[in-house]
């Protein structure tokens, strides 16, 4: 709640100003009960009919007042509640973005969805009633109750009784409805899971006949969020028509009564209508309050769901002293290194050591769960070492500015990522300023530029969220090019040649080396044709270094590899490169 809170600060001069047009609206309308009780006990029961009409004016104009404040107050609350939530949801989404995986492993994609837009609009809701009402309701309820003591004492208790039957059922509510609201916030975080693996896995859903597995799980939790907010919306609808009958009936009780004091000549009828008023505005002033007593612990959970995130510190941090690096070679260099991921008993990779060189390529194989992945991850600081370093020209990797140490490091993940947009703006990704002949270089050294120029717009094609409208090969030559664009000093392939047929996958390799031989390559592969040629191969085995060397000399030395080598090559192949 402390964290939302700050984003109001800046806005402190807006909600001063706020709170004194409130004021002025609350005072104009405590007025027109007064001015309705003289025109009848002054100008009506007298027959004073100028003023009748001079009081009638003044109330026009106090009404037109009035008017302007709530008006004036509605539009300052929006700016103050829509500003806030603009920098609540900006500052989410810088926050998230910051996070390592490691933070992003504590909450579900889902979850930071819904707490990014749902959540927030939620505060900015309460924040617009707390602001337009906090100050209103309870300004009109005193002024009114200290004016209905002024008209009548002898009312008073109608008054009293009715606020009490009213607090009676605001704890009733507050202890059945209040709690209701995580759970709905909780369920509306799973709604938005199950929707998005359903969407994203649709082919995998169909291709095994689940359709009516996943909407059997997609409807359970719908019936229940259904439940649970129906039980809150009764809750909630009971109490509008409730409080009305209360008002109704403590009109009907001041007038009963109040016409006995009037036959008493006790009271003046106008001041009865007058004390009619009051406790309207007296019992109103109570179902303002009783509203955001309904709100503000909802928003209260949705302040708690979104204070969580922004709570959580990024775990990877540039350093105070931190330094760009000068004139740049790009080459990686290991040492001893060990990483474990965050409360994981083991470590994934022990004792880790090589270097990788400019104009080199060095290629990474392994068993399934070896630590390939792992390891690459650490270069441009996924993740942080557990010990040792990575040092790049010398310099240890913690000791760079993340933008600059990402700035030299061209990375291709195991699965092509693609946005919403075309071509020529994913291309982009890699270098904001690029040319379109950039471009085509690009996609021509990553065998993409045959299919784009087979296209009606070529670069200029719509891409759908996720790449959805390019085939797997022809996602991971455009994340390929994506990464030649920046022409940094290190590349980094995680198994980015996986969908490439054997024939693409040797191009793309000898047209890398021919157009950006200068640079360290460093890729992760499990076939080993892509690899065989690679200046040096890093063999790991259970997360640790097996056997380095060339493909010859690891055929003869590593049993790891050699076991790899068997289950891809034919004996004739075998044969052949032990010769």
């Amino acid at each position: 709640m402390k964290n939302t809170l700050v984003f109001f600060k800046k806005y402190i001069p807006i909600i001063l100003v706020i709170i004194a047009v409130l004021f002025g609206q609350a005072m104009c309308e405590l007025s027109l009960p007064g001015y309705l009780s003289d025109i009848i006990n002054k100008g009506i029961v007298k027959q004073d009919q100028s003023y009748i009409y001079h009081a009638g004016i003044i109330m026009v104009c106090v009404a037109a007042g009035s008017m302007i404040f709530a008006v004036l107050a509605s539009a300052f609350a929006s700016r103050v509640s829509g500003g806030s939530s603009r920098d609540i949801r900006a500052a989410l989404f810088k926050r998230v973005t910051a996070f390592s995986t490691a933070e992003m492993n504590q909450f579900s994609t889902a979850s930071l969805i819904t707490r990014s837009t749902n959540d927030v609009q939620m505060i900015q809701q309460a924040s617009v009633m707390i602001l337009r009402m906090a100050c209103y309701a309870p300004i009109l309820g005193v002024g009114a109750l200290i004016k209905a003591l002024h008209t009548s004492t002898s009312l008073t208790w109608t008054i009293a009784l009715a606020l009490g039957i009213i607090l009676c059922m605001m704890i009733v509510m507050f202890l059945l409805v209040m709690p209701k609201f995580k759970v709905l916030q909780k369920l509306l975080d799973k709604l938005n899971l199950i929707v998005g693996e359903r969407l994203s896995g649709l082919l995998v859903v169909r291709a095994f006949n689940s359709e009516a597995v996943e909407e059997e799980r997609f409807d359970k939790t719908n019936k229940l969020l259904t439940k649970i907010n129906t039980f809150v919306n009764r809750g909630m609808s009971f109490m509008f028509p409730f409080l009305m009958f209360i008002m109704n009936l403590t009109s009907v009780g001041v007038v009963w009564f109040g016409s006995k004091l009037i036959n008493t000549q006790d009271l003046l009828i106008g001041d009865m209508l007058a004390f009619i008023q009051y406790s309207m505005q007296i019992i109103m002033s109570f179902l303002i309050i009783t509203i955001m007593f309904i709100m503000i612990p909802r928003a209260a959970v949705s302040a708690q769901r979104i204070g969580a995130v922004l709570a959580i510190e990024p775990s990877i941090n540039d350093k105070v002293d931190a330094q760009k690096i000068e004139s740049p070679k790009g080459s990686v260099e290991f040492k001893n290194v060990s990483f474990a991921y965050p409360h994981a008993d083991e470590n994934t990779l022990s004792n880790i050591s090589f270097t990788a060189k400019p104009g080199q390529t060095t290629a990474i194989i392994g068993g399934t769960g070896s630590g390939k992945s792992s390891l690459i991850s650490l270069i441009p600081r996924f993740f942080d070492v557990t010990s040792g370093s990575i040092n790049i020209d010398g310099k240890d990797v913690r000791e760079i500015p993340q933008n600059d140490l990402r700035d030299h490091i061209g990375y291709v993940p195991q699965k092509g990522v693609l946005f919403s947009g075309t071509i020529s703006s994913n291309l982009a990704y890699g270098k904001d300023n690029a040319t379109e002949e950039e471009m085509l270089d690009a996609a021509e050294i990553a065998q993409a530029l045959p299919f784009i120029k087979a296209l009606p717009k070529s670069l200029d094609t719509e891409v759908s969220q996720g790449g959805t409208t390019v085939s797997g090969g022809q996602k991971q030559r455009l994340s390929i090019a994506r990464a030649l664009i920046k022409k940094p000093e290190i590349y980094i392939f995680d198994d980015s040649f996986s969908a490439l047929d054997f024939k693409t996958d040797a191009t793309i390799r000898k047209s890398l080396k021919e157009k950006t031989g200068g640079s360290t390559f460093i890729i992760v592969a499990q076939r080993i044709n892509t690899i065989m040629d690679a200046d040096q191969i890093i063999v790991l085995d259970e997360g640790q270094i097996s056997g380095i060397g060339t493909h010859h000399e690891l055929l003869n030395s590593c049993q790891v590899y050699n076991e790899i080598a068997k289950s891809q090559l034919s004996e004739k192949d075998l044969g052949r490169e032990n010769a």
